[in-house]
């Protein structure tokens, strides 16, 4: 009887040991793309994933408010977010903690806080989506100022601008062209009847469908549309004769995370060759950014990172609240 509890009680030790292997993450991610990977972990570490995820229409906005929110109590242990310039802001405000390890010693200093409090992968850009049924190749915008022409007036759309890459687009031409130039823009889009949406995806639906014929949006939601065969293609979003924004996703443990040991086993895969591989291969075609990718299977996905926007990111995270007001403001 006595030998009976005492495998009951290990048992019961076993079982709760077990139960504790747990990780929390917040994604801005696309969840279908996220989901896959994170499963991969769970079966790789035998640690269980609880995943939380923001809507299409309130990208990175909403769980960057409520990892504030939660500063002083994190329920979150890692932050996947599908940008860098709002977690750059959280890295300001106190609410990431550094990570270091021998994976991260050659991380290039381009794609990673000074600090290690978070470091970026997997690449996007934005682009110019239009329709090839409707918008001859040689006739396609090609650059911000582009849309400007009173050629396209009614025919732009685009994601609503407080939330998402279109914030970060737009708080790029704050900090690329000023902010007069950049009120000049936004208003001159007003002009011309630019219309907005809830998405980045539903831009490029738009555009698929007939009820647009240019749209500002990134290269993953043009990938998507193409694979459904449907009439889109891009040029990249020069902005003036400079390259276009490019971005990486990117990944950070939150300071007094609850499982801390774990966050660290979760940041060490989203960092990893397989992660930045599956990236790539995957259906948004994420530039991986130490050049890794396999050009012979996914050269026409490879984005030009050396000719991206000479912007320094911490320069667009300084304009993003200022951006996000005057879009509103303006294009209302």
């Amino acid at each position: 009887m006595l030998a009976l509890m005492v495998f009951f009680c290990g048992s019961c030790k076993k079982d709760s040991a077990t139960a504790q292997r747990q990780v929390v993450i917040y994604c801005s991610v696309d969840q279908e793309l996220a989901a896959s990977l994170l499963t991969r972990f769970e079966k790789k570490t035998g640690i269980a994933v609880a995943a939380k995820y923001d809507s299409e229409d309130r990208k990175v906005v909403s769980l960057t408010q409520r990892l504030l929110a939660e500063k002083d109590a994190p329920a979150a242990d890692v932050f996947w977010s599908g940008e860098v310039f709002h977690m750059i802001q959280l890295a300001r405000q106190g609410v990431l903690a550094p990570h270091h390890s021998a994976r991260t010693a050659g991380w290039p200093a381009r794609f990673a806080d000074a600090q290690g409090l978070w470091y970026g992968f997997g690449c996007r850009a934005r682009v110019i989506a239009y329709s090839t049924a409707r918008v001859k190749r040689e006739d396609a915008p090609r650059k911000l100022e582009d849309l400007l022409d009173a050629k396209w007036k009614g025919r732009i759309v685009m994601a609503a601008p407080a939330f998402g890459t279109t914030s970060d687009d737009v708080a790029g031409w704050f900090a690329h062209y000023g902010p007069a130039r950049a009120e000049e823009i936004l208003r001159g889009l007003k002009a011309n009847d630019v219309r907005t949406c809830a998405g980045n995806s539903d831009a490029v639906s738009m555009v698929s469908n007939g009820r647009a014929d240019a749209a500002m949006t990134d290269t993953d939601d043009v990938f998507s549309a193409q694979r459904e065969n449907m009439p889109v293609a891009f040029n990249f979003l020069r902005q003036d004769d400079k390259g276009p924004l490019v971005f990486p996703t990117t990944a950070a443990i939150i300071r007094g995370a609850p499982h801390a040991i774990e966050a660290a086993e979760l940041m060490e895969f989203l960092l990893s060759d397989e992660t930045e591989q599956a990236l790539i291969a995957s259906d948004s075609h994420n530039t991986p950014v130490r050049g890794k990718g396999s050009p012979a299977e996914f050269g026409k996905y490879m984005i030009p990172i050396d000719d991206a926007l000479p912007i320094d990111d911490a320069a667009i995270a300084d304009q993003l609240d200022l951006a996000i007001r005057k879009s509103e403001e303006i294009l209302r």
